[in-house]
């Protein structure tokens, strides 16, 4: 399991009694400078309304999509599989939706809540090819799992 001083970051951003967009933004701002990545964001999965929404991002542009159907996407088969989606090649994934036109890379990494549920995701994508190594993945999945308390400190 990675220890690392962005899960001590990212503890202590949950922690904080602060606003929920401002912890998201500085959250994203963080995990992306610990793995000098392009683009970094998280998503609220809403069940009810079927769709997964953009909470914040860190990088050079807003996503293309801001909120999109639960069933599409890389997203789609990180929530229906509750594990993480690590596609090295996006152009050889048919299930892959653009973020952005010189993607190479993505990993979406699902927030689980108690009931085992996805109540989130971290996406991070990259402009090379197989960006997110054994390590890289292990560092996403354990700040997925701190950051569970965020999302139960903001409902």
């Amino acid at each position: 399991m990675p220890d690392s001083e962005l899960l001590g970051t990212l503890r202590n951003i949950t922690a904080e009694d602060s606003d929920r967009a401002i912890k998201a933004k500085r959250i994203v701002d963080a995990i992306r400078k610990e793995g000098s990545w392009r683009w970094v964001g998280i998503y609220d999965v809403d069940f009810q309304r079927g769709l997964v929404v953009n909470i914040a991002w860190s990088g050079y542009s807003a996503p293309s999509h801001q909120a999109f159907p639960i069933t599409q996407g890389l997203t789609s088969r990180a929530i229906a599989g509750r594990r993480t989606i690590n596609a090295g090649n996006v152009a050889d994934d048919s299930g892959y939706m653009t973020t952005f036109d010189s993607t190479r890379a993505e990993i979406i990494v699902p927030i689980l809540g108690h009931g085992e549920r996805v109540i989130g995701t971290l996406d991070v994508e990259s402009e090379h090819l197989n960006a997110f190594d054994v390590e890289a993945q292990a560092l996403l999945e354990e700040s997925a799992r701190v950051l569970e308390e965020f999302w139960a400190k903001g409902e």
